[in-house]
Parts: C-alpha cells; sequence; structure tokens
C-alpha cells in the first residue's frame, strides 16, 4: 500500500487555518477522499491535557524552553496515536500546526533560535517532514485583532481560555511572522504561501489549487 501523505496548515493565530482544514477536509471528501484531520497541540487524550496547560492564561512564567518540551511531548503522542498509523495506512492527513509553529513561536518568537527546534524534531519526531504546508499570512495586524477578539469570545461563552499567547506584545508577533516568512524561503518546494488579506472563499480557493496539484501529480485524485 502507498505511504500517505501529510499536510499541514501554519501561520499566526487569528491567519484562518480553522476554518480553512474543515473546508479543505469537505472538499476532499467531495472527491471521495476522506482525510484525518488533527491539530497540535491536541488531537489525543493527552495531547488535550498538554494543550490545555500551555495554552490558558493561567500558566505563568512557563519557561521558554519548558514551552517548547511541552510542544514536542504532545507532538510525538501525536505521531504514535494518529499521524504515523494514518500515513501507513495510505490515508491523507490534514494537521493543524507541526515542527513549523515551534520553529517559529519558541525558536522566533521566544528567540531559542532554530537549530534546537530543529534538532528536537530530529530526535523526538525522527525528522517526519510534512509532504505539503499551507502557510496563511494575512497581515500582522488582521491576525493578531481576529485571534484576541477570537478569545474573549470564547472566554465569554464557555469560560475556556486559550490566550496566553494572544497576551504577547506585538513584537512577538513580529519575530513569529519573520520566522514563518524564513522557513518559507529556506524550503519553497514544501511551503506554499497563501498571503494578504484575501476573503475565506478566496485563500480555499487558492488551498485547493495547490492541494489539487500535488494530489493529481501522486495520481491521488
Amino acid at each position: 500500500m502507498p505511504r500517505g501523505l501529510f499536510i499541514t496548515l501554519e501561520g499566526l493565530d487569528g491567519s484562518g487555518k480553522t476554518t480553512q482544514i474543515k473546508r479543505l477536509a469537505a472538499w476532499m471528501q467531495k472527491r471521495g477522499v476522506t482525510p484525518v484531520v488533527t491539530r497540535q497541540p491536541g488531537g489525543t487524550a493527552t495531547g488535550d491535557r498538554i494543550r490545555e496547560l500551555l495554552l490558558d492564561s493561567r500558566s505563568t512564567g512557563l519557561a521558554p524552553m519548558a514551552e517548547m518540551a511541552l510542544m514536542f511531548a504532545d507532538r510525538a503522542q501525536s505521531i504514535a496515536e494518529v499521524i504515523e498509523p494514518a500515513l501507513a495506512a495510505g490515508r491523507i492527513v490534514l494537521c493543524d500546526r507541526f515542527t513549523d509553529s515551534t520553529e517559529a513561536y519558541q525558536g522566533g518568537g521566544r528567540e531559542i533560535g532554530s537549530e534546537p527546534v530543529l534538532e528536537l524534531h530530529r530526535l523526538i519526531c525522527g525528522g517526519l517532514q510534512p509532504d505539503l504546508t499551507l502557510l496563511l499570512l494575512p497581515s500582522l495586524e488582521v491576525s493578531l485583532n481576529r485571534a484576541r477578539g477570537r478569545n474573549d469570545r470564547a472566554i465569554a461563552q464557555s469560560g475556556k481560555d486559550e490566550g496566553r499567547f494572544e497576551q504577547e506584545q506585538d513584537a512577538f508577533f513580529r519575530r513569529v511572522w519573520d520566522a514563518y516568512r524564513a522557513i518559507a524561503a529556506r524550503e519553497p518546494d514544501r511551503v506554499a504561501v497563501i498571503e494578504g488579506d484575501l476573503s475565506l472563499d478566496d485563500v480555499h480557493e487558492q488551498i485547493v489549487d495547490v492541494v489539487a496539484m500535488r494530489l493529481s501529480e501522486l495520481h491521488r485524485v
């Protein structure tokens, strides 16, 4: 059986990843392909507990290296429990965030640097890389306004607070933004950048164009 295809969506919080991964999954299902959809942090019982710790605003004083270690603990569990079994079974996996997020947020935003992130990726993830990464890059201002507004609404509606990162200063997110651009420049064959303050439909259209081409190349649709 041919190995499956690993597709990730990346970008700042508020870039529209969660909406677009749902729309991409629905597009695939209409074409007879049912992908495995997951997210990081989270996507497993253990990962969901790690996610709560990492994203809750009450998790104050978390050291950058501890934060990065938790991200990789979540990722190792996701690979073992969800991603690798699905790929081995020939499935398409759609994942909301992967190691690029750690390189951008902890490597760039926390100023740990790319080298420690990539070394941990090699050791813990066995070097597993996405076959295709869709990097959503609306303007920094738009992303932050969406993310902060979304978190305020979530707290008001459910009491669930996942806004620890949204409390960071704009300079932090500028470093994250720059790190994402550096990853895309370093790996242009893997990372497809969808940039600008586009409508949901326009972003979806660009995504499916890229994905359809990749699937056609692999004779998957």
